[in-house]
């Protein structure tokens, strides 16, 4: 073999390997970024608070994003992954805007013609109000025997069934309310559901919107366990 014919294989196989440029790690880590982006649509389907929480994955997303496709532009010889940032950007942008859309729409659309939106938030009385003795806040009491509209977990304790379930409590965190001692929930995070008529509904550790007519008894408060103060006579279950 001639040698002038050697050198110039040398010098191709020296310009394969000074044409390779590595993936960006930052472009990857978008796109990582952006399939986890649509976790905002399960959090969406819950509530609106829920996606929020969720919403800063895809913003990481499509910055990262950014970032990497920048700086591959500005170093084309030395870093690859432009589309994969690209595609990332993308991805998180899906995420981050329709996540927020459909928890809108949920958000608009769940609550039934003709009943009122609450939440164990509002059911709980704020400091002066219990400094007075008030158990009930008092824009609460004027929903008393009106039809509101709730969203909590089931506890899985307080049904001896697991199907049909007629009568259960509605709790507001199904980390913090299920899994601890009954005596250790307050009363304002907690709501007695009573189904009406054939409606039930069946154990399970997600959410349940429930509507209803709601009950009141402030004097049940100072009564514990067993006694609750909100009770809700369902005839909205979901």
């Amino acid at each position: 073999m001639a040698t002038t014919e050697v050198l110039s294989r040398s010098s191709d196989l020296g310009e394969e390997e000074f044409q390779y440029r590595p993936v960006s790690v930052g472009a990857v880590a978008s796109v990582v970024f952006g399939l986890l982006s649509f976790l905002t649509f399960i959090g969406g389907g819950e509530s609106l608070a829920a996606c929020l929480l969720l919403c800063p994955i895809p913003a990481v997303g499509i910055a990262v994003g950014l970032r990497a496709w920048t700086r591959i532009r500005s170093m084309p010889d030395q870093m690859s992954g432009g589309k994969l940032a690209l595609a990332g950007v993308f991805l998180s942008a899906i995420g981050l805007v329709g996540g927020l859309g459909y928890s809108g729409y949920v958000y608009a659309t769940e609550v039934p013609p003709g009943y009122s939106r609450t939440s164990f938030a509002e059911l709980r009385p704020d400091e002066v109000e219990q400094r007075s003795s008030l158990p009930v806040p008092r824009d609460v009491q004027a929903l008393d025997g009106k039809k509101v509209f709730i969203k909590g977990f089931m506890r899985a304790d307080s049904t001896p069934v697991r199907h049909n379930v007629k009568n259960f409590l509605l709790v507001r965190d199904n980390n913090e309310c299920c899994f601890g001692d009954i005596s250790s929930v307050k009363y304002f995070d907690q709501v007695l559901i009573n189904t009406a008529g054939s409606l039930s509904a069946d154990y399970s550790t997600g959410i349940f919107r429930v509507g209803g007519t709601l009950r009141i008894h402030p004097e049940n408060a100072r009564r514990g366990v067993g006694y609750p103060v909100y009770t809700l006579e369902a005839d909205h279950l979901k």
